[in-house]
């Protein structure tokens, strides 16, 4: 006998811990008659179905989705006539909230596994081993069995309520880490949300249990053992307890092996001095945050029953940035009941100026049997019926508000989440009104231009953007060419000039020159002692300036002045910022490129 899980993960890098989690909590005694099955929804749908085929299991669980439920759907019509005598069953959140309609729907699934599933998939499991062992059984008496199962939904009708797991009785995931080669580690030290709103799932829920601290950090330290790249924690809201969140931050921090970060998604407003203390203390690049702020209008988030308090995240946002060593990722909702499209543009904007590392601009997706979805109609929502149910109008913004609003999200992501361009888009700000101003210009930009049709090449959009800069303000092209070309040199050290950097002829011997010196009295370049100047000259890059480009963060609404003279800039693509991979970069003194006693400043990169 044979029960395979099954899961359609969004991406290759992706793992699903639910299948993992249900295998684990059975016991090595019942493993033996499991199966694991992952796959993408970028697979076609013959593809996994002949897959399924080929592994001929006596019975299917689908892990269900907003992002496979198409997919499983798909495969839920074709799987009984090549599959005929397997049995199906579903779980997952997508199916537990209208699963009497699913089984209507779906004749070949035998039943639905609802809500928390390690005690429900074990009993059904169990369930099966003794059918097969077993002579067969009335059909009567079979429906009675898996009556007693709690947790289920049959056709025949509910059973009992399955019972929460204590966190502490969950097996660990990831003994064997071949299974989990290039995709992303997810981890979970505590189940449930304190809090209830409107839009999740998880305000369905009550209450927050967490895993017993010394289970917790013994399992991180195994991750820190073998020197994962990244682990995620799937925690709901990692800080809603002060002394379990500082538990394990003090741990990974003393335990740092200068390789492994930690991804935590926490309430901001939750931070307290001790926390933010703790959190600036560590070395950069070893925890993210993602925080959710949604939106800053206080009637959106009085409707909605969210606490944020917008001036207390940007504080928390605000001290924990001046460490410059954790990467914050910050989340906005449109088409939340009360915010419009201006209102929306002042939620970006305040959020934008807390300056996280990314900005995440989504969209509602109203799910079935949250609050929002029970007040649909009084909202006036329109949303999507296939998943992801994401909006498309309310009373309070349009559809075709909601479609200029995507192609912002897309220019966000193309030029501020990719961390290519902050310099430029620093300078950039100034002559916009505000920043939702210049990325909705920029959108209209590739809209007119056809870009969002065929995307430009990373590599191309520097160019892209100076097209749209010389449109707007010719006068200013050369400020911009200069902040375009700090901005591409600081992420890569290209082979190939840009097409918008000047002609650096005038000024080869001089920069030849430095090399030169650098050879043979390494002030600047001491790391590359065992290399001769020109192939150091490959391994680090130095531009000519006219403009300080690097002080456009600092400036305030003045552009960076021209200077008479030109101040040459050191790259050096060895140290790298930590964060956001940029090279390290030094002005270098008109003093030191001719020879005199070395002088230089940092440019004040972040």
């Amino acid at each position: 006998m044979q029960f395979l899980l099954a899961a359609v993960n969004a991406k290759y890098i992706h793992s699903n811990p639910a299948i993992y989690s249900l295998r684990a909590y059975a016991g090595k005694e019942l493993q033996q008659y499991i199966a694991l099955a992952q796959y993408t929804i970028n697979n076609r749908t013959e593809e996994i179905l002949g897959d399924l085929y080929r592994r001929r299991p006596d019975v299917i669980g689908f892990s269900c989705y907003i992002w496979n439920w198409p997919l499983v759907q798909a495969l839920l019509r074709e799987l009984p006539k090549v599959l005929p005598g397997t049995e199906i069953w579903l779980g997952g959140p997508e199916v537990s909230f209208d699963a009497e309609k699913i089984l209507e729907d779906f004749p070949a699934v035998q039943g639905i596994m609802r809500g928390e599933g390690e005690k429900t998939f074990k009993e059904l499991l169990s369930f099966y081993i003794a059918g097969k062992e077993s002579a067969e059984k009335e059909a009567g008496e079979r429906q009675h069995n898996l009556q007693k199962i709690p947790g289920l939904v049959l056709r025949s009708g509910r059973t009992e309520p399955g019972a929460a797991v204590e966190m502490d009785e969950l097996p660990f995931l990831y003994d064997d880490l071949q299974e989990f080669e290039n995709k992303i580690i997810y981890y979970e030290s505590s189940r449930g949300c304190p809090f209830r709103c409107g839009y999740c799932l998880s305000s369905i829920d009550k209450g927050v249990r967490l895993r017993s601290l010394p289970v917790v950090k013994k399992e991180l330290q195994f991750f820190l053992d073998k020197k994962v790249p990244q682990v995620k924690l799937i925690d709901r809201t990692f800080n809603c307890n002060h002394r379990h969140a500082m538990e394990i931050w003090r741990y990974i921090k003393e335990h740092d092996n200068g390789v492994t970060n930690f991804h935590f998604e926490i309430a901001a407003e939750l931070l307290n001095s001790e926390e933010i203390a703790e959190l600036r203390s560590m070395r950069p690049g070893l925890v993210q945050l993602e925080i959710g702020v949604q939106t800053t209008n206080e009637a959106t988030l009085k409707e909605i029953n969210r606490k944020g308090d917008t001036a207390c995240i940007a504080r928390a946002v605000g001290e924990i940035n001046r460490g410059k060593n954790i990467h914050i990722h910050l989340d906005l909702i449109a088409g939340l009941p009360f915010e419009g499209y201006e209102r929306f543009q002042k939620s970006f904007n305040e959020v934008y100026a807390m300056r996280p590392l990314q900005l995440q601009l989504g969209f509602l997706k109203v799910l079935k049997g949250t609050p929002i979805w029970e007040r649909a109609e009084e909202y006036g929502i329109a949303c999507q019926e296939e998943p992801p149910y994401e909006v498309l109008y309310t009373k309070w913004i349009s559809y075709g508000e909601i479609l200029k609003l995507k192609q912002v999200e897309e220019m966000v992501e193309l030029y501020y989440n990719s961390n290519q361009l902050t310099y430029t888009l620093a300078l950039l700000e100034n002559a916009f009104s505000g920043p939702f101003d210049l990325y909705e210009a920029l959108a209209e930009y590739y809209e007119a231009k056809g870009y969002f049709v065929s995307t430009p090449a990373r590599s191309h959009r520097y160019q892209v953007l100076l097209e749209f800069i010389k449109e707007r303000m010719p006068k200013e092209e050369a400020l911009y060419r200069e902040a375009l070309t700090y901005d591409y040199y600081l992420r890569e050290n290209a082979k190939s000039r840009p097409d918008f950097g000047k002609d650096l002829s005038a000024w080869r011997d001089e920069i030849w020159g430095f090399y030169q010196k650098e050879e043979k009295e390494p002030d600047f370049l001491r790391e590359y002692e065992e290399y001769h100047a020109r192939q150091t000259m490959k391994m680090t890059h130095m531009e000519v300036f006219f403009y300080p480009v690097w002080e456009s963060k600092k400036a305030g609404p003045e552009a960076p002045a021209q200077r008479h003279m030109p101040e040459f800039v050191l790259f050096d693509y060895r140290q790298r910022d930590a964060l956001t991979g940029n090279a390290k970069a030094r002005v270098v003194t008109k003093a030191v490129m001719k020879g005199h006693p070395a002088f230089a400043c940092e440019t004040g990169q972040v």
